[in-house]
């Protein structure tokens, strides 16, 4: 027997959460499939076979808590019979590829009656007494109603529904016959609560959300900022841009440069308080807030003051696709600076970001939309403007470094220019 463990989890990270087990016990697992699904306070991991064979044992059951080097399960060979399977399945599907004879049609005809008498015997043998009498009383196959109660059962209210769309039915047809309505049934009572615990990355999110405004003195400054250069700038070289470097030009890559010039003007917003010392960071990870199914996550672009637009533009790509399908490890999500969100992507016009500790600031992206603006020659424009917010530590940044921030990104921005000559 192999034994399957809990492996290294990351830094800090001592248990997991057994989300959901990929395979059953008997089943044959190729070497490096995945077997189980671990969930951090973090990230989704997933634990691989060490080698091929069949699944033995399951030790841990999904909702259990498990530490570092806990046992999982147990890997042993896979039997002769398990080795073979495959080839006894493409062995007959070759064979059924043959013509059936009259005599393999009728088998099959008188087999399938029987499968479905059997299926109605099965369905009514799973109805509830109140649901069983609805059948019987109005001589309805149950078979022909979908289920909508737990694990596809039928309710009071899937065989009231289908009387009634078959009444509407008959009453549309002209030949139809009229017949009595069923008798109302009372409402069946179903829950109107559902208890369902949370993850451990939710879990984390609520905790450290909760830790940020109890611990951080969080004020936040907002600014607009007219798009209409950037777009203009961008619809001009998208195209070039997308076949040289096989990436997509976007808003992220920009208002990641702006950050890293404005981060190197006001140090302060790039720091964080340890204590009653201030760290000043010479270096500019950049967090990217990315929404997934589990939750909120902020992979972190490395050295964003090093690379180029296309580089930015690839790396949070990256680290979005991989966020999004549980694959992010632990120290892709640590370690960064200052972070950005953009609540724009899901039309958010203005919001007030919460800190993402231990870190001073956040900046957060709004929707881009066409408002009037009054403009320097006192005319009236429809421009495509975006409201953008800086939560930050008070503690340790001042308001006029905030503000000042903050409108040095808007001129990087309304400038793009700017960014060449770091101005």
């Amino acid at each position: 027997m192999t034994q399957i463990k809990v492996p290294a989890l990351g830094e800090s990270v001592t248990e997991a959460i057994i989300a959901k087990w990929l395979k059953k016990e008997g089943e044959s697992v190729a070497a490096d499939e995945p077997l189980v699904e671990l969930e951090t306070d973090k990230v989704t991991l997933e634990v691989n076979a060490p080698e091929a064979g069949v699944l033995a044992v399951i030790t841990a059951k999904e909702g259990d808590t498990v530490e570092v080097g806990a046992l999982l399960g147990e890997m042993g060979e896979a039997s002769n019979e398990n080795k073979n399977s495959v080839a006894k399945d493409s062995k007959s599907e070759t064979k059924t590829d043959d013509a059936p004879t009259d005599t393999q049609r009728l088998d099959k005809g008188h087999k399938d009656s029987l499968n479905v008498e059997e299926n109605k015997q099965q369905v009514a043998t799973d109805l509830s007494p109140a649901v069983r009498k609805m059948i019987n009383d109005n001589n309805i196959d149950p078979t022909l109603i979908k289920g909508t109660g737990k694990s596809g059962r039928l309710t009071k209210e899937d065989v009231q529904n289908h009387l009634e769309n078959k009444k509407t039915v008959m009453s549309s047809t002209p030949q139809a016959v009229k017949t009595e309505s069923a008798p109302a049934v009372p409402r069946e009572t179903k829950s109107r609560e559902e208890r369902v615990k949370m993850t451990k990355l939710r879990q984390t999110i609520a905790n450290r959300l909760k830790e940020a405004q109890t611990e951080a003195a969080i004020l936040t400054t907002f600014n607009e900022i007219d798009m209409g250069n950037y777009i203009e700038m961008r619809n001009l070289y998208k195209d070039s841009f997308e076949k040289k470097h096989g990436v997509k030009l976007g808003f992220m890559s920009i208002f990641v440069k702006a950050a890293v010039q404005a981060l190197k003007e006001f140090p302060s917003v790039n720091a964080e308080i340890d204590g009653t010392d201030i760290i000043y960071k010479n270096f500019y990870d950049i967090g990217v807030a990315v929404s997934t199914p589990q939750g909120l996550v902020v992979p972190v672009v490395r050295d964003a003051d090093q690379k180029s637009f296309a580089d930015i533009e690839k790396d949070i790509g990256d680290l979005a696709s991989r966020a999004r399908d549980g694959k992010l490890s632990m120290s892709e999500m640590t370690g960064g600076t200052f972070t950005i969100t953009n609540g724009g992507v899901f039309g958010s016009m203005m919001s007030t970001p919460i800190l993402n500790r231990p870190q001073s600031a956040i900046l957060g992206m709004h929707k881009t939309q066409q408002r009037p603006v009054v403009m320097p020659d006192g005319s009236i424009q429809a421009r495509p403007m975006m409201y953008v917010a800086l939560s930050y530590d008070h503690r340790v940044i001042d308001g006029r470094e905030s503000v000042s921030f903050l409108v040095r990104i808007k001129e990087a921005l309304e400038d793009p220019s700017r960014l060449l000559i770091e101005a």
